[in-house]
């Protein structure tokens, strides 16, 4: 593959190195960065949510199967799962992500990701690591946390990113996250664990019993057992993937939103509105909204 080139604005090329400033910090809030790599022909967009003298707050959106190309970046990128999946292809190696996590990628770390089926959404922090302040960043080129305390840590980050919070606010909680992370062994996912999400996305109405039953777990230790490793709960995860795929219909196809409601296993549409609101803290008429958003253009993997 072609090494990455940083960022192409409006024809624009952007050096890789030095003392350049990501141009998402010199442009307003509200804007949308449009990032287009030498040599590749996707369009990318990135919803811009927050930008400080020193860091950058963006949600990033992938269509369903899309294929990103290899890229880089000038500043440390914290990224945090909110819903969807992909595979992470780095210099460490290629991981399927599904769940709640978190990869910091040091600044020109390349870096690739194919998204799965229902696409991928993620909140990506990207900053001079002297703007945290006081907290060491974790070394390395590439670090994962998948699922566990830290996994929980990275989406109630991603939260908190999501909303209106201060520069100050922000700042402190990614101080926090990272001191928690830097004291939190990174092990291995326990080999049941797969299984039991596999068969909640083929049947999110799946019973504990069912699934502890399908893993061969007793009832009463899966659910607290599920929560450590992956980073939620049983239900919680039942709860996202049908929003996850609802998410998918609003964004990707015409379907109102009753059909996609019953597409996805909700109730009704109030059903929908009430989970999105509790996995998202948004609404699915916001979700729709976020068609405009992808990084890739319409028709473009």
């Amino acid at each position: 593959m072609p090494r990455p080139v940083i960022a192409v604005l409006d024809g624009f090329k952007a050096p890789r190195r030095g003392t350049f400033q990501p141009l998402c910090l010199l442009m307003p809030a509200s804007a949308i960065l449009i990032l287009r790599p030498v040599g590749h022909s996707p369009m990318v967009q990135s919803n811009i949510l927050q930008r400080f003298s020193g860091a950058s707050v963006r949600r990033t959106l992938d269509r369903s199967g899309a294929q990103v190309a290899e890229h880089a970046h000038d500043w440390t990128v914290l990224s945090l799962f909110v819903m969807g999946s992909y595979s992470n292809q780095t210099e460490i190696g290629e991981e399927f992500i599904a769940g709640p996590s978190a990869i910091l990628y040091s600044a020109g770390a390349a870096h690739r990701n194919i998204a799965g089926p229902d696409g991928f959404e993620q909140i990506e922090i990207e900053f001079d690591p002297a703007w945290i302040r006081f907290v060491s960043v974790p070394a390395g080129p590439v670090l994962r946390w998948l699922g566990g305390r830290t996994g929980a840590q990275a989406r109630a980050l991603a939260r908190i990113c999501s909303g209106d919070a201060s520069e100050k606010s922000i700042r402190v909680a990614l101080q926090q996250f990272f001191a928690a992370a830097a004291s939190d062994r990174l092990v291995g996912r326990p080999g049941w664990l797969d299984g039991v999400t596999r068969r909640l996305r083929g049947d999110p109405t799946s019973k504990v019993s069912e699934l502890a039953r399908g893993a061969g777990l007793h009832p009463s230790w899966l659910g607290t057992a599920y929560r450590h490793a992956a980073g939620e709960g049983l239900m919680d995860t039942a709860a996202r993937l049908r929003v996850e795929h609802a998410a998918m219909l609003l964004r990707e196809t015409d379907l109102p939103f009753a059909g996609a409601a019953t597409e996805a296993g909700f109730c009704d549409q109030s059903h929908m509105i009430r989970t999105f609101r509790r996995i998202l803290g948004r609404a699915p008429s916001a979700v729709r909204a976020d068609k405009e958003h992808f990084r890739q253009a319409t028709g473009v993997t």
